[in-house]
């Protein structure tokens, strides 16, 4: 039998408000953690991305939550991002009505004062990032002191940002007798920590299956180059229908917004560096189908929450299987089916494969075939093919000249434009090899320490800052100097940047045939010869 929200205990005036938002069966995690909530009790709740979490603790919240006065709400939210904040405000808006209780979002890349004034006014559900929340707290606008419901929302992602912290301390200024609802995609961890310092007794809900059921999706791993991967998002979308395309970087996703557009696929781009208004603009234009992909890199993407999203594809890989689940969450929301699609460059093989391993998804990294995007693809969990780690070893980009899908460009992948080889790398456009900067005597990365990265074919305006600048995204950065030219003081167009294994991995992955001032950058880590000698 089905339970209710009305059995669940919710208040008459919130199961109508429900009703007419045509929401009348609780999800899983919902039916778990609302009773303990309404009851009070302190909740560890895991629950990812599409798993109906927001209603789970904001339910139970605005059953429970009193009146605010002036510059003192009564309850309060964290969310990691300013758009995870601003969804959860919209979708407790309507509830929060019927409970003649007022919800208010406050984040950073927005003016100061419409969010002054609402606190002047009374705030009784706050939703806040951690940034912006401490700079009011200090400016003295906002006193937490009588916040004694407090929701941290997606700890999980909140570690990853740094932010754990800022959290701490403006837990530390709540209510000492608040009631504490934590949810996080992870319960271990850093967010063990948070459990032990700033819950009391909590109960822990871990609904069956919430994973499967928040990403019900199809997965396809497809094995392409670089200079494909254009065309092949351009395919998948007029296939597939409505897109999310996630990039690594900021650059790349208004790069790859442009070229879609040029390609005849209306695309517009959204991340951390533009201002809250163009972030509206963009995603108004994606929800009202004026656009088919929103470009977008993960941390401007956490808390979308768009309803017909047909497929989500990872331009560039994720750094870890949390990402990929945050990612691809963004289609099959709520039992919706959905495709999730990722392309594959030779180079990163061993990590996605590790990353598969570590969520359960046996599909094979086979060779683009648009055909199968409808029909093919994996389930998380859901048993592989016998054979599928062969069908990985085995699979390749098509080389130039072969026979490729409909609609495929053909691209000579085995060199850039002006000559240096792509892959292999052996020597840059003027034909020296690069240093060794990787201090093991023989070229390859290290674990530990700086390493060396090549950089081949820059614009002749690049000098080390803007190197620099186009690194320092992926990690923390050494040291970056553009090769002169000692006759003529102009950049000879190759470089190099020392930075962490890890992040020069990640660099490379995004950048390497990737496109700035028109020109296809050549990245790889450094050969074993010191420039020069």
């Amino acid at each position: 039998m089905t339970t209710t929200f009305a059995q669940l205990g919710l208040p008459e005036p919130l199961v109508r408000a429900l009703n007419h938002m045509d929401i009348t069966e609780p999800f899983p995690v919902q039916a778990a953690t609302i009773p303990d909530a309404l009851a009070g009790r302190d909740v560890s709740g895991k629950a990812p991305t599409g798993s109906g979490k927001t209603l789970a603790f904001g339910l139970p919240l605005l059953a429970n939550v009193e009146k605010a006065y002036k510059n003192k709400p009564k309850a309060l939210i964290l969310a990691p991002t300013r758009e995870l904040a601003e969804q959860i405000k919209r979708e407790l808006v309507g509830p929060a009505k019927a409970m003649k209780r007022h919800v208010f979002a406050v984040y950073g890349g927005v003016s100061y004062g419409p969010q002054k004034q609402a606190f002047r006014k009374g705030v009784d559900v706050l939703v806040a990032t951690p940034g912006r929340l401490e700079d009011l707290m200090e400016q003295r606008i906002v006193d937490l002191s009588e916040a004694n419901i407090v929701v941290v929302d997606e700890a999980d992602r909140m570690a990853d940002m740094g932010f754990l912290p800022s959290v701490k301390k403006i837990l530390h200024k709540t209510s000492k007798k608040r009631q504490t609802l934590l949810y996080s995609a992870t319960l271990d961890g850093d967010i063990a920590i948070l459990t032990r310092d700033f819950q009391s007794d909590p109960v822990r809900h871990e609904a069956e299956g919430v994973e499967e059921q928040a990403i019900d999706a199809r997965h396809h791993f497809w094995l392409v180059s670089n200079h494909d991967r254009l065309q092949h998002t351009a395919e998948v979308i007029e296939e597939g229908g409505r897109s999310i395309v996630f990039t690594r970087t900021r650059r790349g996703a208004d790069r790859l917004a442009k070229q879609l557009s040029k390609e005849g696929v209306q695309a517009v781009a959204m991340h951390g560096g533009l201002s809250q208004n163009q972030r509206n603009r963009a995603l108004r234009s994606f929800s009202s189908y004026n656009s088919q992909a929103l470009v977008a890199t993960d941390v401007a993407a956490r808390g979308i929450h768009i309803d017909a999203v047909e497929s989500v594809i990872h331009f560039d890989p994720p750094a870890d299987y949390k990402d990929y689940l945050h990612r691809s969450g963004r289609t099959a929301r709520a039992g919706a089916s959905g495709t999730v699609v990722s392309f594959v460059t030779g180079n990163q093989r061993r990590t996605v494969g590790r990353m598969q391993r570590e969520l359960d998804l046996s599909a094979p990294i086979s060779e683009f075939r648009l055909s199968d995007l409808k029909e093919g693809g994996h389930r998380i969990g859901e048993p592989g093919p016998r054979g599928s780690r062969s069908d990985q070893s085995s699979a390749r980009p098509a080389r130039h000249g072969e026979k490729r899908q409909h609609g495929e460009k053909r691209h000579n992948g085995s060199a850039d434009r002006n000559g240096a080889t792509s892959r292999n790398g052996a020597a840059d456009r003027n034909g020296a090899t690069s240093r060794n900067g990787n201090g093991n005597g023989n070229g390859k990365p290290t674990e530990t320490g700086p390493n060396s990265v090549y950089v081949a074919n820059l614009p002749w305006t690049h000098g080390d800052e803007e190197l620099q600048a186009l690194f320092e995204e992926f990690g923390k950065v050494h040291n970056s100097s553009v090769i002169m030219d000692k006759r003529t003081g102009r950049s000879k167009g190759f470089g190099f940047v020392d930075m962490p294994q890890r992040s020069a991995r990640r660099a490379i992955e995004a950048l390497h045939g990737s496109e700035i001032d028109g020109r296809d950058l050549t990245v790889r880590f450094a050969e074993p010869r010191k420039y020069g000698s």
